[in-house]
């Protein structure tokens, strides 16, 4: 470590130490921002279930992958530009005598609301849930749809 001088005398190893750890700090805050790591951040800021919202000219696509959860279990709503995924995942309780190593899965109530930048037709709205996953296809309103414009001579 290089040495810090201010107005020549030495900040001394405590500052040191103090200004390292704040840069230490700044550097892990800026990693968890990264887009390669946002997977990694919501699920620790507890967003679940995870999605992936894409979309075409047509229809905007909502694909969640929300394993242990039964149909019966699992809800989604529309209203204007906003879908809503929520339901509970069931988690069975063990033995109280047992002792976990490590214990990642979690049940409860969830409740995931995604807003789209455009309208939806709200009556032609597929939704299928197999294997876990969950798969909406969400058309578009045809207000939001790109209209050809016909040009004269």
């Amino acid at each position: 470590m290089i040495a810090r001088h201010t107005q020549g005398w030495p900040l001394g190893p405590a500052r040191d130490v103090s200004s390292e750890l704040d840069r230490i700090v700044r550097d892990l805050g800026r990693l968890v921002e990264s887009p390669r790591l946002s997977r990694i951040s919501d699920i620790s800021a507890g967003v679940y279930p995870l999605v992936n919202v894409s979309q075409d000219s047509e229809n905007f696509y909502v694909r969640s992958e929300i394993p242990g959860v039964k149909l019966e279990d699992l809800d989604v709503s529309i209203m204007g530009r906003s879908v809503t995924i929520s339901g509970e995942r069931r988690v069975e309780i063990e033995d109280p005598k047992v002792s976990y190593h490590r214990r990642e899965r979690q049940g409860g109530k969830f409740r995931r609301q995604i807003t789209l930048p455009t309208d939806l037709d709200a009556d032609k709205i597929r939704a299928q849930y197999k294997h876990g996953i969950l798969m909406l296809v969400l058309p578009k309103a045809d207000n939001a749809k790109p209209k050809k414009v016909s040009i004269s001579e």
